[in-house]
């Protein structure tokens, strides 16, 4: 099993990239079978959806940018966390971006739009945890950051097994001294492993009962 940590901040050292790769450090040491790979959006040259629809019949995005490089690594994984600090109380336009980009992994009945599927729902599911940063000390100052990454996330077929909302963190390195925002950070990793974890165990009891 794989874990991909996504960070949708441009500073490689800050705050937001600190805490997801908290996450993943916890993931590893609490499930030592479980890979573990690291991607900064920034590194990668994405463009908005759209809304062609040309991903419909295939359920692979025609648009051919840095995305492409991205969906193997998406497919592959069996959970991600997803990591985004608070812009005008929404995401970063790098995680938006992003979350855009997955619509081709939704699929819609042909004649009812309202009955819908994702890929990874009918593939069996998959598991998230989401990671938004505020700079503010009120959790209303977050605005929407941590519904805007879970719903797509829940709707992509992930379920979300921790959301880290952590506030007052802004200048660069701030939250490797915030040992309060770190525990946060390691106990979601460490939720995201045993859910792993409990799932291999499932399937392996579920093929002794066949």
């Amino acid at each position: 099993m794989k874990v991909l940590g996504i960070v949708g901040s441009k500073r490689k050292k800050g705050n937001t990239s600190t805490l997801v790769q908290e996450t993943l450090k916890a993931v590893r040491e609490t499930e030592t079978e479980v890979d573990t790979e690291l991607i900064f959006l920034g590194d990668y040259d994405i463009n908005s959806c759209h809304g062609c629809e040309g991903c419909k019949d295939t359920f692979k995005c025609i648009i051919k940018d840095d995305m492409q490089k991205l969906y193997p690594l998406i497919l592959e994984s069996s959970a991600i966390v997803l990591g985004s600090p608070t812009y005008f109380y929404n995401i970063s336009s790098d995680i938006k971006a992003f979350l855009e980009r997955c619509y081709n992994f939704e699929v819609f009945d042909d004649d009812d739009r309202s009955v819908w599927m994702s890929v990874n729902e009918a593939m069996g599911g998959k598991y998230a945890v989401a990671i938004a940063v505020c700079e503010q000390d009120d959790e209303k100052d977050m605005g929407f950051t941590a519904e805007a990454m879970t719903k797509p996330l829940e709707a992509l077929g992930y379920r979300v097994v921790d959301t880290v909302k952590i506030l007052e963190l802004f200048k660069m390195n701030e939250a490797s001294k915030n040992d309060k925002a770190l525990e946060q950070a390691k106990k979601a990793g460490e939720k995201l492993a045993k859910t792993l974890k409990l799932r291999k165990q499932i399937e392996l009891k579920l093929k002794t009962l066949q």
